[in-house]
């Protein structure tokens, strides 16, 4: 099966992770339309042949105008325009570049057979997750459909019990009018009319008591299923819902959910449809132990019961509360800006339209407590539930809301038993909804997930990882005295969160960079246990390894150097990131010399990215040498890639050099960044008139330079690649090797003193 019909097969956190590799550079609808094609070129070869990669680039561009004549032949004018759309993009960004265009193709294609690896992985290893997802998913639309045929047996059963009446009462009067007449029926004919007719009630009564009982059975099926719903389905709705809001698998089972409590409703509806008709028919027809006048009045408590608990567990925050300007951290909010959150009622019934009037409370039923601050919410805190154009769903979107700190006389600092970014607060959402048939009113109430209320935007990181610690560690969404006493997290948990940070970066941690996250925060004699207890302390407040600040913030250092200068590299996984310095010089010992990592230094709060490289004496000891780190500084004047391009590494006497060969473990440095260095612009001829405004200046360059004593330079001559060392070992034995390279450092070394002895002589 092709590649691309396998990815549409998978869950949505699998789909999820596709749609985060497209974008407008190369979009989604060219790996759809053209996915065979696609998969049919080796583009590994393209990316590295700039002539093939031309031919390849005019190959899809035809494709692409293949795809538009399909689309003509189907007068589908708006495929037609998105497709001249995105070939007019395609060659403004790669006409002159379609080895780049090769390169997101070859890096896609190794991505997306990644995360089918991972989505195979995870089946055969029996974690089931997702593969329980689907079988209850499974369980629950049977049971739906089982409710949906019993109503619609029961609506049947009552048509017919409605039109046997009818025969009946027809039957009754037709028999008294022949009684009554002179010249009627015989004796033995009424006799026999009169069976017909006491065969028919019968047959009567038996039918209205089967339709009882079904009508039961169908309210036991209900509230079953009902249950299910709000007992099960619902709480892990909003547990995969935390689960997504602090970066874990995205959460896009709501509209699964709103079909499932719209099918209830409708059939509870219809069953007071049904109700209402026996009510009739009992009005009609009557008689002594009739189960519809014996049943009537429970049965209809009882549905209205069922749908009173349905739509009071059918208000939910479909969205929760989020500053616009931080989306990937919600649940922070900040004074004076604004923040959204949505709202989705899950009976879709288009009676409710225009009918929920919702009110956003802040801190509801919160007792007041000594030294935590109060605020007031600023800007339309009330809001008419609508049906979407988008997908009919019932919603309600706040958009404008702002936060604004209640004054209060004293010093709150000094007097609350939290810091500021521990401090939980509620917002809750008011509504109530009236039953025109019932005449009942029913009080609506969703509730938030805990938010944390900052007021100036250097707190957010601390602010975020109270929102990781509470929604990591608890699924109660009213404990807002969580941080009086937080309890400590699960290495397995906590390994899972770091991970999830990086994802939105597209790329999560290895477990190789888990391992030495592992040891910095257990101590690694803990040897990476799994149920190893971080406190929230040793997480967010105390210094990590002696230094002065805490392991997270060094984390979200971390995280906003990739995110403003290294994103890229990041992605492709050319930086290694998180890795001791033993293990380092572990992972070089044995390579070439001139082969270098990237890791994020330890020392810096800020964030921090420095490449360490080895080397080998006269020896063949190796030698471990590492630049000082670089911050967002230094990465925002020169780009890493830039910087490794032009690194100089100068001692007296000596010629300026690049010792970086080789990224590790063994990809030569200008393939592994070449994509990354900056294009060649064309130079003006020195006698070129037309550009006198821009003459005048020598062109200059920014690169990295690291001066070092003589001694620490162990030879002048510039690492041998792997390759050139594998063809000289084939005529040249290595101890003939060594021998000729000390004879040469020798004699380089002589040379030096000779000509030091010379230039001293003529001075």
């Amino acid at each position: 099966m092709a590649q691309w019909c396998q990815l549409q097969m998978l869950d949505s956190k699998y789909l999820e992770q596709v749609d985060q590799l497209y974008d407008d550079s190369f979009p989604m609808d060219i790996r759809q339309y053209l996915s065979k094609w696609i998969e049919s070129i080796d583009w590994d070869t393209v990316a590295v042949q700039d002539s093939l990669a031309t031919v390849r680039f005019h190959d899809l561009l035809a494709q692409l105008d293949d795809q538009h004549s399909r689309f003509a032949l189907e007068n589908n004018f708006l495929l037609q325009h998105n497709i001249r759309k995105i070939k007019r993009n395609l060659q403004d960004r790669f006409q002159e570049d379609p080895v780049h265009m090769a390169m997101i193709i070859s890096r896609n294609l190794k991505e997306e057979q990644k995360i089918l690896d991972n989505a195979k992985s995870t089946e055969r290893e029996g974690d089931g997750a997702v593969l329980a997802m689907v079988v209850e998913k499974q369980k629950l639309d049977n049971k739906v459909k089982e409710m949906r045929d019993r109503v619609q047996v029961v609506d049947q059963n009552i048509k017919n019990l409605e039109d046997l009446q009818d025969e009946y009462n027809f039957k009754v009067n037709t028999l008294k009018n022949r009684e009554n007449e002179m010249n009627g029926m015989t004796a033995k004919e009424l006799e026999k009319e009169k069976m017909i007719v006491a065969r028919m009630c019968f047959e009567l009564k038996g039918k209205r008591q089967d339709v009882v009982n079904q009508l039961s059975d169908l309210l036991n099926v209900t509230q079953a299923l009902l249950s299910d719903l709000i007992s099960e389905e619902l709480p892990e709705w909003k547990q995969r819902q935390q689960t997504a809001c602090i970066g874990g698998p995205p959460n896009a089972c709501v509209d699964q959910l709103q079909n499932w409590f719209t099918a209830v409703a409708e059939s509870l509806q219809q069953v007071r449809q049904h109700l209402k008709k026996l009510q009739e028919l009992e009005q009609k027809f009557t008689y002594e132990s009739d189960p519809i006048t014996q049943k009537k009045g429970f049965l209809e408590a009882r549905a209205l019961d069922l749908f009173k608990n349905l739509l009071s567990n059918s208000l939910v925050v479909e969205r929760q509360p989020c500053m616009p300007t931080h989306p990937q951290r919600p649940l922070v909010l900040k004074t004076g800006v604004q923040f959204t959150v949505k709202l989705r009622f899950l009976v879709k019934l288009q009676e409710f339209n225009y009918q929920l009037k919702v009110k956003a409370v802040f801190d509801k039923d919160v007792t007041e407590k000594k030294g935590f601050r109060k605020f007031n919410i600023l800007g339309t805190n009330t809001k008419v539930m609508n049906m979407e154009e988008s997908n009919g769903s019932l919603a309600a979107e706040f958009r404008h809301l702002q936060l604004k700190e209640q004054k209060v006389a004293g010093n709150r600092t000094n007097e609350g038993p939290l810091i500021v970014t521990e401090e939980l607060h509620s917002l809750s959402f008011e509504s109530e909804l009236q039953l025109n048939q019932s005449g009942l009113n029913i009080k609506l109430e969703a509730l938030s997930l805990p938010v944390v209320v900052i007021s100036n935007v250097c707190q957010l990181p601390s602010g975020w990882a109270s929102i990781l610690w509470y929604n990591m560690l608890t699924t109660e969404p009213k404990n807002l005295k969580f941080f009086l006493s937080p309890p400590p997290a699960k290495w397995c948990q906590l390994s899972d969160v770091l991970s999830w940070q990086f994802s939105v970066t597209n790329r999560g941690l290895n477990q190789e960079q888990l391992n030495m996250l592992a040891d910095k925060l257990l101590g690694v004699k803990a040897q990476r246990n799994p149920e190893g207890l971080i406190p929230w302390t040793k997480f967010c407040k105390q210094s990590a390894n002696e230094k002065s600040f805490p392991f997270w913030l060094w984390i979200e250092g971390i995280l906003d150097l990739i995110k403003r200068h290294l994103l890229s590299l990041w992605n492709d996984g050319s930086i290694m990131g998180f890795i001791s310095k033993e293990r380092e010089k572990f992972l070089l010992s044995d390579k070439c010399p001139g082969t270098f990592l990237l890791r994020f230094s330890e020392s810096s709060k800020e964030g921090a990215i420095t490449f360490t490289w080895i080397e080998h004496d006269m020896h063949d000891k190796p030698i471990f040498h590492s630049v000082e780190p670089y911050t967002k500084k230094e990465l925002g004047a020169v780009s890493l890639p830039d910087i490794i391009r032009t690194y100089k590494v100068m001692a007296a006497e000596n010629i300026p050099e690049n010792p970086l060969r080789f990224l590790y473990p063994n990809i030569p440095k200008d393939k592994a960044f070449g994509k990354y260095y900056p294009k060649p612009s064309e130079t003006p001829e020195p006698m070129d008139v037309e550009n006198t405004e821009k003459s005048g200046y020598m062109k200059t360059e920014l690169i990295s330079v690291s001066e070092v004593h003589p001694s620490r330079l162990q030879d002048n001559m510039m690492p041998m690649s792997p390759d050139d060392y594998k063809a000289l070992e084939q005529y040249v034995s290595p101890r003939d090797i060594d021998a000729v390279t000390n004879n040469l450092l020798g004699f380089a070394e002589q040379f030096d003193d000779q000509m030091s002895a010379d230039f001293e002589e003529q001075n």
